[in-house]
């Protein structure tokens, strides 16, 4: 049975840090790449980066890059996102997502929501200035 579950969110000051965690289950997870994407009090889910199934690829979205890095652990099935220097904006919940490795090469961080296959229940991030 699948199941996707993110930790690691919480509440910061401006300029702290955060580490989030996605781990999956009944799935071959190292089939898949992985994407965060995180959804702004009232506004539009959005994505932040993506890491390709095999962990040689990795993206940004130009909002965060320098101060986020994604990495994947195959052996725990586990993705992270090192989030750095947060700011108010980073504020949100943020949801990790699974593509099969199949349908893209690498990982796009510009692929759609819709596109991804497995979806986990968010974890919220709040950074207050």
């Amino acid at each position: 049975q699948f199941r996707f579950v993110e930790s690691g969110g919480g509440s910061v000051q401006s300029g702290g840090s955060l580490t989030l965690s996605c781990t999956g289950s009944g799935f071959d997870f190292n089939h898949y790449a992985i994407g965060w994407f995180r959804q702004p009090p009232g506004k539009d889910s959005e994505s932040v980066s993506c890491i390709s199934s095999g962990g040689g690829t990795r993206k940004y979205v130009d909002s965060v890059k320098g101060r986020f890095t994604i990495s994947r652990d195959s052996a725990k099935d586990t993705v992270y996102l090192q989030m750095n220097n947060l700011k108010p904006d980073d504020t949100g919940v943020y949801y990790c997502s699974a593509i099969s490795r199949a349908a893209v090469a690498g990982c796009d961080v510009d692929m759609p929501a819709r596109e991804y296959d497995y979806w986990g229940l968010g974890t919220q991030v709040t950074v207050s200035s």
